[in-house]
């Protein structure tokens, strides 16, 4: 594996331009997990709900105790939400759910 290989490019739906480079294992633990427990139907599940869900779902090694999940959990979700692969139900709270 390549220094470029280990990262990969994570989106912002609310700055399309802007894009960081992320480590890619947590990146990917995480998105496997958020696709996991996030529903293909509308209006979905709060972002709180979605947390509850996914923190089984993640490798400790990754995520020990759950640390940083959340940080990861919001910037896969933003990043998910720019690729057109999950949108956000118009509600209070917002509901997240899988396109």
């Amino acid at each position: 594996m390549t220094k470029n290989d280990d990262r990969v490019e994570m989106r912002n739906v609310n700055s399309p331009d802007h894009v960081v480079r992320v480590e890619r294992a947590k990146y990917d633990a995480m998105r496997a997990a958020m696709l996991a427990v996030v529903p293909t139907e509308a209006p979905g599940l709060t972002a709180a709900e979605i947390k509850e869900r996914l923190l089984p779902l993640l490798p400790d090694t990754l995520f020990p105790g759950g640390a940083k999940a959340g940080w990861w959990q919001k910037g896969v979700q933003l990043d998910l939400e720019a690729r057109g692969q999950m949108a956000r139900a118009d509600t209070k709270p917002l509901r997240f759910y899988r396109r």
